[in-house]
């Protein structure tokens, strides 16, 4: 895909969101687009930056920290966001390169993430991943465990955590599952709530994302 199709078709996902924030009744602005770039290369990345987003979302710590490196060189205001599992012994170099880890999701990990926010005096905004569908597969906390870890990570780890995250069951409507995330926050005084991608993002926007994941809409089918 050339740069100008990529370009055009961020521009028009913009739109769509800030549509759907008018529609639901949201303020402008209410929800960040996290341009989902995984397995794309700086060739497509770069169109996204030059047309002034900042927000980027990456699955693996090994090639966000091949790419993004020499990107922030020309854009160092860009925010980037972990969106894949992280394993333990990943939690310094995801400290170091990530402004915003979403997936936290087991107490080694929580432990991990404490030692090395001290350490490097570095503190990314941490959301906790919910496994809504309870899908063995996934990453994420049980709907039923989610408290009790939440408590954990704040009380014993002295963690900061400011949202939720999911990912639905393919094979099922999403908006059951992002009610359910919305329900989890609410309770736990939680603020932000990244759910929604490029297939459902306008439900996910009704129910109360603040942060919505867009790759393929923006940037195509990955190869």
């Amino acid at each position: 895909m050339s740069e100008d199709q990529i370009a055009r078709r961020f521009e028009a996902v913009k739109a769509q969101v800030a549509q759907a924030e008018r529609d639901m009744g949201r303020a402008p602005g209410s929800v960040a687009l996290v341009a989902v770039s995984k397995l794309f290369g700086a060739e497509a990345i770069l169109p996204v930056l030059e047309a002034g987003h900042r927000r980027f979302g990456e699955n693996y710590v090994q090639e966000a920290r091949a790419k993004w490196p020499a990107l922030r060189e020309r854009f160092d205001d860009v925010a980037l966001h972990l969106i894949g599992p992280l394993q333990s012994n990943k939690a310094k170099e995801a400290v170091a390169l990530f402004d915003v880890i979403e997936t936290l999701d087991r107490e080694s990990l929580a432990k991990e993430l404490a030692r090395e926010i001290a350490k490097q005096g570095r503190t990314p905004r941490l959301l906790v991943q919910v496994n809504t569908g309870e899908e063995p597969q996934k990453g994420g906390v049980t709907p039923a465990e989610v408290d009790a870890f939440i408590a954990a990570c704040r009380e014993r780890h002295g963690l900061r955590v400011e949202g939720l995250m999911c990912i639905p069951p393919a094979e099922q409507p999403p908006s059951a599952h992002f009610a359910l995330l919305a329900q989890i926050a609410r309770r736990n005084g939680l603020a932000t709530l990244s759910m929604g991608m490029s297939g459902d993002y306008a439900a996910a926007i009704q129910l109360g994302a603040t942060h919505v994941r867009i790759g393929s809409a923006i940037f195509g089918q990955r190869g």
